[in-house]
């Protein structure tokens, strides 16, 4: 089991940056009840931060928050956990808005979560896995559907005048098989 990461009590809520509040649904963020969510540390309720860190941050802030959220949701690109279909909405958004520093990086990351078949294959090899009372195929499955829910965000994110962004939103319709 699991145990509780004390770096974010769930009882402490992050503020979000001045100016994002307005202009992100980072707002929403207390809507989702993140110290009762998993994540690979354990409790989920240091993702709020990590990601008012990429709406808010400067380049290397956003960054290391991103990579952060990156091992919490979607370890080595290929593991998801319970926390990353809640999360996946909150990078759909930031990945649209031009002050945020690291929106390829975002859009990759939202490819490798809807790519992701790590326990969808375990559960081929070993079926018992689909017992567990928690059952971590049911939040890959949840959280490729999060991405796809969102899959007509691409068109406008093709069209980005940043070609790494266009690049990756590419990659990612292929994926998602747009």
């Amino acid at each position: 089991m699991r145990s509780a990461s004390t770096e974010h009590p769930s009882s402490e809520r992050p503020t979000a940056p001045a100016g994002a509040a307005r202009n992100t649904p980072l707002t929403a963020l207390d809507h989702v009840p993140w110290g009762d969510i998993q994540d690979s540390t354990g409790s989920a309720a240091g993702i709020p931060h990590l990601l008012n860190g990429i709406a808010g941050g400067d380049a290397d802030t956003a960054r290391s928050a991103l990579d952060d959220l990156r091992k919490r949701i979607c370890q080595f690109g290929f593991v998801v956990e319970q926390a990353t279909a809640v999360t996946v909405p909150f990078l759909w958004e930031l990945a649209k808005l031009p002050q945020v520093t690291c929106r390829a990086q975002i859009i990759r990351l939202l490819k490798n979560i809807a790519d992701a078949r790590q326990w969808e294959s375990t559960a081929a090899v070993y079926p018992k896995l689909l017992n567990h009372r928690e059952n971590p195929v049911v939040w890959e499955r949840a959280a490729r559907q999060a991405v796809r829910a969102r899959r007509g965000e691409l068109g406008r994110l093709m069209k980005d005048e940043d070609g790494e962004i266009a690049r990756a939103t590419t990659e990612l319709a292929r994926s998602l098989g747009a």
